[in-house]
Parts: C-alpha cells; sequence; structure tokens
C-alpha cells in the first residue's frame, strides 16, 4: 500500500501547474456572481459590433461602393486585418500582463479598445471609397483585439479552479448568443448601412462601460513592477515554449474550428443572394430565420453542455465532438442550394458551437503553460479565433472566384475534421 501511495502522490502536483491559478479554491469559497454576468455579457463588449459589422454590415456597403469586386474587397480586407490582429492580439495581451495601474492590469485595454473601435465604424460610416475602408479596418482589428486579449485573461487573473468551468460557461453562453443576436440587429440596416455602423459604435461604448462597472477590476499598483530585462521580455513578448504541447494542440484545433465556421458565416449575406439566388429583402429575411435558430439552439446546448461537462469532468472530449458537429452540417448546403439547408447547417452548427462556447474556455485556461502570461497565452488562443474569421474571408473569395460558392462547403468540412483530431490529441485534459 505505501509503494501504492507513493506513486500516486506526486502525480497531483503535476497537474495542478497545467491550472496556473493565482486564486486558490479556499480564498474564493463562493462564486463571484457579479463577475460571472460581467463575463456572461462581456462578448457583447467586442465580439457584437465588430463581427456583425465585418459579417453583415462591412460586404452590404461593399456592394453599395463596387459590387462587380465585392468579394474581393471582404478577401482583401480580410487579409490585411488578420495580419493586425495577429501582431495586435499578442502585444496587447503582452501589454497587459506588465502593466501597473490605478485601474488594473486589464480594464485600460478594454477601456481604450472600446472607444477606438467605436470612432472606428464612425469613419467608415462615413466613407466611400473601399480602399480607405480597409485601411481604417485595421484600426478596427487592432482595438478590436486589445480589448478581446484582455477581456477574458480576467478570469485567470480573478478566478479559482473550483469555479472556472462556471465562469467560462457564463462566458460561453454569452458567446453564443451575442453573435446571432448581432446578427439580427445588423441584418435590419442592409438598408441603411450607414445608421447601422452608428448603432453598433454606440453599442460598442454603452456595454463596454457596463462591463467595466461589473467587473470592478482594482488597482494593481502594489503588484511587483516587470522589469524590462532580457529575460522577461523573451517570457513575456515571445512566444511559450516551456510545457507548451497541449496549449498548441488547443490553440490549432480552435483555429481550424473557426475557420472552417467562419468561411460559411462570413459570406452568409452572398449564400444567400448569389449561391441561393435571393433578393435583398428575402436574404435579409433568410438571415434572421438562421440567426435565430443559431441563438435558440446554441443557447440550449451551451446551457446543458456546461453542467454534463462539469458533473462528468470532461472539457477535451465535447470540444473535439462539437468540432466534428460542425463538419457534418457543411455538408447539408454542399448538395442543395436551397435556404431549408442552411437552416438544417444552423441547426447542426449551433449544436456544435453551444458546445464548444460552453466548454472550450475551461479547457484554455487548463493548458495554459503559465499564470504570470495569460493575457498573452490566452491572447495567442483568441487569436485562433479572430484570426481564423478575418482569414476565412480570404480564403472564401478565394474559393468562390476560383470554384464556387459549393466548394467553401468542402473547405469547411476539411478544417473541422482538421481541428477536431487536434483537439482530440491533448494528453493532460480530459
Amino acid at each position: 500500500m505505501a509503494n501504492k501511495q507513493d506513486t500516486v502522490t506526486p502525480q497531483k502536483p503535476k497537474y495542478q501547474p497545467k491550472i496556473n491559478a493565482k486564486i486558490k479554491d479556499e480564498d474564493q469559497p463562493k462564486l463571484p456572481l457579479v463577475f460571472s454576468i460581467a463575463m456572461f455579457m462581456s462578448p457583447a463588449v467586442w465580439i457584437g459590433p465588430v463581427a456583425s459589422t465585418r459579417s453583415t454590415l462591412i460586404p452590404q456597403l461593399f456592394s453599395q461602393i463596387d459590387p462587380a469586386h465585392k468579394v474581393w474587397a471582404v478577401g482583401i480586407l480580410a487579409m490585411v486585418a488578420s495580419l493586425t490582429s495577429a501582431i495586435a492580439n499578442l502585444m496587447f495581451g503582452a501589454f497587459s500582463d506588465v502593466t501597473r495601474s490605478r485601474m488594473g492590469k486589464r480594464k485600460p485595454f478594454i477601456i481604450i479598445g472600446s472607444i477606438v473601435t467605436a470612432l472606428s465604424l464612425i469613419a467608415i460610416a462615413n466613407i466611400q471609397s473601399v480602399v480607405v475602408i480597409i485601411g481604417i479596418w485595421v484600426v478596427t482589428a487592432a482595438a478590436e483585439n486589445a480589448v478581446a486579449a484582455a477581456i477574458y485573461a480576467q478570469i485567470s487573473d480573478r478566478i479559482a479552479p473550483r469555479w472556472r468551468g462556471t465562469i467560462s460557461t457564463f462566458y460561453g453562453v454569452g458567446g453564443t448568443i451575442v453573435p446571432q443576436l448581432f446578427a439580427i440587429l445588423a441584418a435590419q440596416f442592409l438598408g441603411d448601412v450607414r445608421f447601422g455602423l452608428y448603432v453598433m459604435a454606440a453599442i460598442a461604448i454603452v456595454l463596454m462601460i457596463v462591463h467595466v462597472l461589473l467587473a470592478n477590476e482594482k488597482s494593481n499598483l502594489d503588484e511587483p513592477k516587470v522589469e524590462m530585462n532580457k529575460s522577461s521580455v523573451v517570457k513575456h513578448f515571445t512566444l511559450p515554449r516551456k510545457g507548451a504541447r497541449d496549449y498548441y494542440l488547443a490553440l490549432f484545433g480552435k483555429f481550424f474550428m473557426v475557420l472552417g465556421h467562419t468561411i460559411i458565416t462570413t459570406y452568409l449575406l452572398y449564400i444567400f443572394t448569389d449561391y441561393m439566388s435571393m433578393n435583398d429583402k428575402s436574404a435579409g429575411a433568410a438571415i434572421s430565420i438562421f440567426s435565430s435558430i443559431m441563438l435558440f439552439i446554441g443557447l440550449i446546448f451551451a446551457l446543458v453542455s456546461g453542467v454534463l461537462a462539469d458533473k462528468l469532468k470532461r472539457v477535451k472530449l465535447p470540444v473535439s465532438i462539437a468540432t466534428y458537429l460542425l463538419g457534418v452540417a457543411a455538408l447539408f448546403p454542399l448538395f442543395d442550394a436551397n435556404p431549408w439547408t442552411m437552416y438544417v447547417y444552423g441547426v447542426l452548427a449551433a449544436m456544435g458551437t453551444g458546445i464548444y462556447n460552453s466548454v472550450d474556455g475551461a479547457l484554455n485556461l487548463d493548458v495554459l503553460p503559465s499564470a504570470e502570461t495569460a493575457g498573452k497565452d490566452l491572447g495567442l488562443i483568441n487569436l485562433g479565433v479572430t484570426g481564423a474569421q478575418m482569414l476565412g474571408a480570404l480564403v472564401a473569395s478565394m474559393i468562390v472566384t476560383g470554384l464556387g460558392y459549393h466548394s467553401i462547403f468542402i473547405f469547411s468540412v476539411v478544417m473541422e475534421v482538421i481541428g477536431g483530431l487536434l483537439i482530440s490529441r491533448i494528453r493532460t485534459v480530459k
């Protein structure tokens, strides 16, 4: 018995570093409910206004300015913005890790990023040049990633391991609801894109204020300052290397999952108008139906899967299953260019994204290489979302131009299978 105990005991500390918690379980006996609400609505601060503008309002604006080149315009915007996102996500995440201020380390980036986002949307609303809009969108992408890199890292800073799954479920449910609500909202402004951009800018500011008040991050001036020597620069401003195998599997698994889904949703308007031959009014109604399906079914599965994952103590398995499910969904519109196939896609994709959004956050936190670089490392994982969203539009434009709309569904299936396989290879998390 003694030998068996000796072999079991050292296994526990091996897993603990994977959790990388600054706040211990005994220090946080109760669920921080107000902070949970702040994280529930946090996707509306950055995902809502920017993603709906990128997927609905900007394509419509390009179709009004230059209908002959609208597909390539969206693709070029995505390419330029993806490069910006790759740099900004890592940079702002790393800078937030080492920031010491009266407002804390994350709040300054959330506030400034949201303000810049709103100003850029207002600027785009008053411009009739595709080239200039693309240039301004680079600023939008940088600001979006400043918010994204800081906002989720708050969980690593302030939540004990016992509550991380619950908080991630709050965030995941919000992430399921927000894109669909904002897609429905954006679809109402296809006839008046300028006013729609003003609305998105105002929403970004209002929701940012609500979030920072609820999150209530305190001063961190009492934390030791990070000296900018060679070792600290390497630690805080380079890619993680030590003990990061599962971290990179989660990162790239997420990248391919989001890429496969985004290549369809980014061109949702054009799929209905060009691939399925619907007029603007009918397409707007179809987008509303599609988004409603994604919203309600996604919400149900986000709520159920979060509870089941906690009870079964499994986070890797549901995330990999959700990724494969998105691949299955893409097969339906591949074989029939009628609206009902996109609604079926919506049902299956909502199930997948609901599960994914609810459980993936806990998986990401558990595979972090270090708690001290959580902002940078989570920022890089966020890049699996923002980078894939941007790149998806570029890849889709190339595929649509060269092979037709049906080919983007084939590409989506392949991306989801790759993503599922990568996630399945994670070893340290069940």
